[in-house]
């Protein structure tokens, strides 16, 4: 299994993979699309790193320079400049309630994809569970058919339970922490979004008077 580098080697994995049962598909397509999703995430958070804009936007409204703030919002594709884009749009009319709406379908994006990796994390465990039973259950058939006189055809069940068990548990763990930390950004987004709506609003209610 191990070469005398003390590597793994490529095809000592896929045997591993194969001794794990058929549980091991539809956890290997968990893992697939886990990694997928996070990879897609990763990279849309990654073109969303801090910027300036929102903060330019809002300068350039207290100045009172409406024009020029809905220009530089509305060529930028940040969540934050296309909500105070929005409510610059609707500046007489009820900004407050379009920047609402354009802030929830703004999340709405951010949030894409993360029920599944949640429902990864809870179903890798499950999955692997259900691998541990038939494992055992075969084994015990083999215990039932030739008696103990097989040790090596017993302990062949009992891997089969341990590999999808620990595969369960290792797709869960790797998928629940880059799946907190992209809720955390989509909290962390959320507040900011609300912070520089209610300043714009607040602004845009002072030009008023």
């Amino acid at each position: 299994m191990w070469n005398s580098l003390g590597t793994l080697v490529p095809s000592d994995i896929i045997a591993v993979i194969a001794k794990g049962g058929l549980i091991m598909i539809p956890l290997l397509a968990a893992s697939l699309v886990a990694v997928t999703v996070i990879i897609e995430r990763w990279y849309l958070w990654r073109s969303l790193r801090p910027r300036e804009v929102d903060r330019t936007i809002l300068t350039l409204v207290a100045e009172g320079d409406v024009k020029q703030a809905l220009e530089v919002a509305g060529t930028s594709r940040h969540p934050v400049a296309r909500v105070l884009h929005a409510g610059l749009q609707s500046r007489h009319l009820s900004p407050g309630t379009v920047m609402q709406a354009a802030a929830q379908a703004e999340l709405r994006h951010l949030r894409r994809y993360l029920p599944v990796l949640d429902t990864i994390i809870t179903l890798a465990p499950l999955l692997g569970l259900l691998g541990t039973i038939t494992g055992m259950i075969s084994a015990f058939g083999i215990v039932s058919e030739a008696g103990l006189g097989q040790p090596h055809a017993i302990t062949g069940g009992i891997a089969e339970a341990l590999i999808a068990t620990a595969t369960g548990l290792l797709i869960a763990i790797m998928t629940l922490i880059p799946y907190n930390y992209f809720r955390a950004k989509v909290e962390e987004m959320t507040d900011i979004i609300e912070e520089r709506a209610t300043r714009l609003e607040l602004l845009l209610g002072k030009q008023e008077e």
